[in-house]
């Protein structure tokens, strides 16, 4: 197990059981989501922005159009990255006991910009094949005006912490005696069947495989895939 050291941004302060500085723990809370979000300051005034997201290694990488003005005023600045993945609603036998469970983190640092071309497309190839294995080598090859249109940012994983929620909820103890129902009500994401362009080729078939395999990394119900695929409406 390898702890990245707390500091004054990510100690736990509240519920600091359900918190871990383990990165093996904060890894797979990243790599179990998909889309993160992004605060940073822009002229003076807070901006939180949604965003695709891959990890490689101990750095997290996210990338966005070249025209963007937020990729543009976090290059060399502070941000606040964070995930969130919900597995539960919790419900209690008083309101103030309600909550969710769920896995989350929350990392810090200066964000930077991939400037070398090489490098650029090696990420963005990384983050379609952490999405749809074996995906990349089938598609048209990107161009150069398609890589000059986009930027790929990455901050180091080196001031983070993740909290946990998981089980039943934890009420009063005297009202546990109270005839109102408790428990959990699962929650998951399900991946539906491929619907297809309008335009769609007729030799071409939806990349199951690669959906199955993305269904499996993030947790998600993958059994409407077995079914026929759709046209998508245009």
């Amino acid at each position: 197990m390898t702890t990245i050291a707390p500091t004054e941004r990510t100690r736990l302060r509240r519920a600091h059981e359900r918190g871990s500085h383990d990165s093996q723990d904060i890894h797979a809370i990243l790599d179990a989501s998909i889309v993160a979000h992004v605060g940073h300051v822009i002229d003076g005034s807070p901006v939180v922005i949604p965003t695709l997201h891959w990890r490689e290694g101990d750095r997290v990488y996210w990338h966005g159009s070249a025209a963007s003005r937020m990729l543009r005023a976090v290059e060399e600045a502070p941000v606040c990255l964070t995930v969130t993945q919900i597995d539960g609603l919790v419900l209690a036998r008083s309101a103030f006991h309600h909550s969710v469970n769920y896995r989350s983190a929350m990392l810090f640092g200066i964000a930077r910009k991939v400037t070398d071309p090489a490098s650029k497309e090696a990420h963005l190839r990384t983050m379609i094949e952490g999405l749809f294995p074996g995906r990349w080598d089938a598609l048209r090859p990107i161009n150069g005006q398609e890589l000059k249109a986009t930027t790929v940012m990455w901050m180091p994983i080196d001031e983070a912490s993740a909290k946990v929620r998981s089980g039943a909820p934890k009420d009063d103890e005297e009202d546990y005696a109270l005839p109102i129902w408790a428990g959990v009500v699962p929650f998951a994401t399900a991946l539906q069947a491929p619907l297809d362009c309008p335009r769609q080729h007729a030799a071409a078939a939806p990349p199951t495989k690669a959906l199955r395999a993305l269904a499996g990394k993030l947790g998600f119900d993958a059994a409407a895939l077995s079914g026929p695929s759709a046209r998508a409406a245009s």
